[in-house]
């Protein structure tokens, strides 16, 4: 990854890619600071979350990720997605934020000094977190969140299994659960369980030795892993639980692991079961009830790892990787 010099009046230091493939793909670069439109912020950034989605563009895999983000190459020249920051400017259309806030939010090209970001996508930051903690709250966060109350529809006395429970959106979906009064039992490897438990999972099962039917059935199965059929996993549930496919890694070079969101859609309507898939959506609302859990006491950003921008490569690559505990964030 190269880096460049200090950027000169109008410009700014991005993490840019050309061209889908691996980590020798990223750049750091100095190209212009981007104008907001009428109903868009131009955020100072003060660091930068990085998901799974950050890999998936990267690599443009599976294929079904170029559909919204460039066939053969990216159309957005900076890459990442979340992001957490202090307001620089407003377009002439923004009421909801002013010059010198602190938010989060999440913009297509946020691994830059500065970036966009619409204003249905900002939301104050929680005062009690660090830039670097807030930046991995949105995508993440939003995700869990939607996949907790949505999908899962989860209740007081539920018992809810989350399958990668020591992951990006695991560690939210552990918390938030909590929150909701379940009792949350959490799927992840002996080397990870103690986070998990300090998240407030009240079991949590090691995978590598033991079965999800351990301590089941369930009332709710969030399975962000994507490594069980969707038979099995319906097997470990109640007569009338639910299961939410949130995510994954498997499937082939199209889909990936949309593949089982479609199937999830297409048998749910042909057994008791609650099957449901869920394709999360970024906005400001989730944002702000995510701050909220943050400012009561009930969500903690995991944030197990911290990089400077011109290692934002080693931060992809670790992440793909599986060496990180929870979150990983770039700071600016």
């Amino acid at each position: 990854m190269t880096y460049s010099v200090r950027p000169r009046a109008g410009t700014m230091r991005a993490v840019t890619q050309s061209t889908y493939g691996g980590t020798d793909t990223l750049h750091v670069n100095e190209i212009p600071v981007p104008t907001p439109g009428p109903r868009e912020a131009l955020v100072r950034v003060r660091a930068v979350g990085i998901d799974r989605g950050t890999v998936h563009l990267m690599t443009g895999l599976p294929y079904a990720v170029r559909l919204g983000f460039g066939l053969r190459r990216p159309k957005a020249a900076v890459i990442g997605r979340d992001l957490a920051g202090v307001v620089e400017a407003v377009g002439d259309e923004v009421t909801s934020v002013a010059v010198g806030d602190e938010i989060i939010g999440s913009a297509r090209g946020s691994l830059a000094q500065f970036a966009v970001v619409p204003e249905s996508r900002l939301s104050p930051k929680p005062a009690s977190l660090s830039f670097e903690e807030a930046s991995v709250l949105p995508i993440s966060g939003s995700t869990a969140l939607q996949a907790v109350r949505d999908a899962g529809r989860v209740e007081p006395g539920n018992r809810v299994l989350v399958i990668g429970a020591s992951g990006g959106v695991g560690s939210f979906a552990v918390q938030i659960a909590a929150a909701h009064g379940a009792e949350v039992i959490g799927v992840a490897s002996a080397a990870k369980a103690d986070l998990v438990r300090a998240l407030g999972a009240n079991r949590v099962i090691d995978y590598t030795r033991e079965d999800i039917d351990v301590h089941g059935p369930y009332d709710v199965i969030i399975d962000l892993a994507g490594l069980r059929t969707i038979a099995r996993l319906r097997r470990s549930l109640t007569a009338n639980g639910t299961l939410v496919i949130a995510g994954g890694e498997g499937g082939d070079r199209w889909l990936g692991g949309a593949h089982r969101q479609i199937g999830a859609a297409a048998l749910s309507p042909f057994v008791r079961h609650r099957i449901t898939a869920l394709i999360s959506k970024e906005r400001a609302a989730d944002f702000a009830e995510l701050a909220s859990l943050v400012e009561a006491g009930s969500v903690r950003p995991a944030l197990d790892r911290v990089y400077s921008l011109d290692r934002t490569a080693d931060a992809v690559a670790d992440l793909a990787a599986g060496k990180v505990r929870g979150k990983t964030a770039v700071r600016l």
